[in-house]
């Protein structure tokens, strides 16, 4: 009976409880949906008085059914002592709950379940409160505390202004606010109203019975606790312990930190959306790969395939040059094509194309394509300039490399390499007068001085100086005295590499007069203005015997270079000044003899500097290359060409200036000479004008070389052509 009696007091004494914490749960939930959010949840401005008063009244609640109900049953010493510690519980427990919220967070949670950056564990945050950092990281360094700068007239402008200001919390671990996202407020909310943080869960799931309700004799389980579950772990004390003596040693390292000095490297293509970034006015989308063609195929097509000409054509090539990378190969099945060769290299092009991409979108001009052609004068208002071929000059066996015309205009000197020179009438073109040298012609140049009829022969290491005879009597005369033999005594006294030789004899009666011995074969002449000078050119790298000057009145010769500076190809002398126009393979080199120092270098951005030609002002020059280029040089305006002209398909031979008109020449291998007329302007600051007018044909390309050299008349606007033909062409 005393059992039965007990059993229904103990279920109705749970029946009771069940209800009352029912009623205080519904009565919570009800006060709170009427209050608002921002009454409900501030995390911000919380009254400790307020929160205890809550808790104390739902304590009392749910404590003050049991209090009645136990009052009444009251049959044993038992009941009486538990109903007595009943009746203190209810003061004690607000003073409880509330201490153990103070003392620890997270009681029932361990640190390793969670990744918290700042490692000092679960202790009160208060011991850090007189230093300037607030904890440690994982690899053991100062966590410093955030600067705080607000005052309460700034907390207050927070709360009015900032939205999410309800919803932040401060940190006490990292010492920063952190601003709660939906989520989490839904579950601080939930957890408020004294529901389940799960929303899934359902707390009304029925109870599984895992004890049954009959009393046993013998407990289920009587074990007592064991001895290690009240001392340390051993097993974890030596791991420890070895996890300590690997990380002295340096067996163990801490997690590595990118260094910030070395920058960082990102792909500038990596997350492109086109239709987010397609919108963007300066949007630059990476450059595309080429897609694959026929020629790329396993199996291409036979046309794609290549010849064995094709193929030797393709491995003589330059790198650069070649219009593919590989060579196409068939095979029959794809299981045989082996690995592509250039998968690396591809695709170390394809980085440099990203790596070299322009940053920089250029917006599109809309320019008329006329107006980036520069407006020259009609070639009808720039004439006189040859325009047709008047006169062909017939007699040589032989290239004729070298023409020149006498300073009054009326005779021809050309030669050969027959081994001859012919005189001819410039009207006529009557053959005058043949001189045979004995060798193949390289240069010659007539005397500019009107007042002397001589001319300048290059033949193998030989420069012969001839009088022709062709002139009046006091041309004669004068010519005669500046040939005269007083010579002997001074040139006796020095002997250097050059000898000065007097003919007599046969070669006396055709005219050569003397004879200017060189050690190496000459390839070109040129007279001073004046007329008294000559200056010779011998190209060879391994010697500084390549330029001689050679005075005719006084028979000295003179080396102006003590060293080489690359393979000389032609010179001249400046009209006006003592200025010497030295040209090599890649640049020209002014001199001044009358300070013996270089004043300027003319880069000709060429490869082979093949002729020169000084404008009778001084003050510009041309020069011809094997690379089919005509390079105009402004010497007052820089260093470099004012004009490259490409007009010519193969290489440039020769170029001339006229002396009075405005009118210059290129004669090419093509077969061709362009007249161009060429004003230049006293005012320095205006550019000089040069326009193509002209382009004369007639000689007939023989052996790939077509007109070899051009010279102006003195007083007309005609010029003369020699070619490989063996003719030469008067064009007017």
């Amino acid at each position: 009976m005393e059992e039965s009696s007990s059993s229904m007091r103990s279920s109705e004494q749970k029946e009771e409880m069940k209800k009352v914490s029912e009623k205080t749960v519904k009565k919570r939930s009800k006060e709170e949906e009427d209050a608002e959010p921002d009454e409900v949840f501030n995390f911000k401005c919380t009254e400790k008085e307020e929160e205890e008063e809550d808790v104390t009244d739902s304590e009392d609640s749910v404590f003050s059914g049991l209090e009645d109900s136990l009052s009444d049953s009251a049959d044993d010493d038992d009941d009486d002592d538990d109903d007595e510690d009943q009746k203190v519980e209810p003061e004690q427990t607000p003073q409880v709950k509330e201490g153990a919220a103070q003392e620890d967070e997270y009681k029932q949670d361990s640190s390793d379940e969670e990744d918290i950056r700042n490692t000092v564990g679960n202790i009160p945050m208060e011991w850090y409160k007189d230093f300037p950092h607030i904890g440690y990281n994982l690899d053991g360094k100062k966590i410093y505390k955030p600067i705080r700068n607000k005052d309460e007239l700034d907390e207050f402008l927070d709360k009015m202004e900032d939205p999410n200001y309800w919803r932040t919390v401060h940190d006490k671990q990292t010492g920063s606010d952190i601003v709660l996202s939906d989520e989490q407020v839904e579950l601080v909310k939930r957890l408020q109203r004294g529901q389940f943080g799960d929303v899934n869960f359902n707390e009304y799931q029925p109870q599984v019975e895992f004890f049954s309700e009959d009393l046993m004799i013998h407990p289920v389980t009587n074990r007592p606790a064991d001895k290690r579950s009240f001392i340390p772990s051993l097993i974890e004390k030596e791991k420890v312990s070895k996890l300590v003596h690997a990380i002295k040693m340096g067996w163990i390292k801490p997690r590595r930190t990118e260094d910030a000095s070395r920058g960082s490297y990102y792909d500038l293509w990596a997350n492109e959306d086109s239709s987010i970034l397609a919108n963007h006015k300066m949007h630059l989308p990476a450059p595309k790969i080429p897609l694959p063609g026929h020629q790329e195929s396993y199996n291409p097509p036979p046309e794609y395939l290549f010849t064995d000409e094709e193929r030797a054509l393709w491995e003589q090539q330059d790198v650069s040059d070649r219009k593919l990378p590989f060579v196409p190969r068939k095979f029959s099945s794809l299981r045989q094509v082996p690995s592509f060769p250039r998968f690396l290299h591809e695709r170390f092009e394809r980085c440099l194309d990203l790596y070299l991409c322009p940053r920089q979108r250029k917006m599109r001009v809309n320019v008329n394509p006329d107006d980036l052609i520069p407006k020259l004068p009609k070639p009808k208002d720039l004439q006189p300039f040859p325009t047709t071929q008047s006169l062909v000059y017939r007699g040589h066996s032989g290239l004729v490399r070298s023409i020149s015309v006498s300073p009054s205009g009326q005779w021809l000197a050309s030669g050969s390499d027959d081994g001859s020179v012919r005189f001819w009438e410039v009207c006529s073109s009557r053959c005058m007068r043949t001189v045979q040298v004995g060798g193949a012609v390289k240069s010659i140049a007539w005397n500019p001085n009107p007042l002397v009829s001589l001319l300048a022969v290059a033949q193998d290491s030989v420069v012969l100086i001839l009088s022709p005879s062709l002139a009046d009597r006091q041309v004669l005369l004068s010519t005669e005295q500046l040939l005269s033999d007083q010579w002997e005594a001074e040139s006796a006294e020095e002997e250097g590499p050059v000898k000065w030789i007097n003919l007599e004899g046969e070669e006396l009666s055709q005219g050569i007069r003397i004879k200017i011995q060189h050690p190496k074969a000459v390839h070109q002449v040129t007279w001073h203005a004046k007329g008294d000078y000559l200056a010779s050119v011998m190209p060879d790298h391994s010697s500084h015997l390549q330029v001689f000057i050679h005075q005719v009145s006084r028979r000295r010769s003179q080396n102006p270079f003590r060293k080489s500076k690359g393979l000389v190809q032609c010179v001249s002398f400046h009209p006006v000044r003592p200025y010497f126009f030295v040209g090599t393979q890649r640049s020209v080199r002014i001199y001044n003899l009358v300070k013996q120092e270089m004043t300027k270098k003319l880069q000709a951005n060429s490869k082979w500097i093949s002729s020169m030609a000084v404008h009778p002002g001084g003050d510009h020059v041309i020069c011809g290359s094997y690379d089919c280029r005509l390079s105009w040089f402004d010497l007052d305006l820089s260093t470099k060409p004012y004009k490259m002209l490409r007009h010519h398909k193969k290489a440039v031979r020769g170029v001339a200036y006229h002396r009075l008109y405005p009118l210059f020449a290129s004669a090419s291998d093509d077969g061709s000479v362009i007249v161009c007329h060429g004003t230049v302007y006293s005012d320095l600051l205006q550019n000089p004008l040069i326009v193509p007018v002209k382009v004369l044909r007639g000689h007939v390309i023989t052996h790939d070389l077509g007109v070899l050299d051009v010279t102006f008349h003195p007083t007309q606007p005609w010029i003369f052509s020699s070619g490989a033909d063996g003719t030469i062409r008067l064009f007017t």
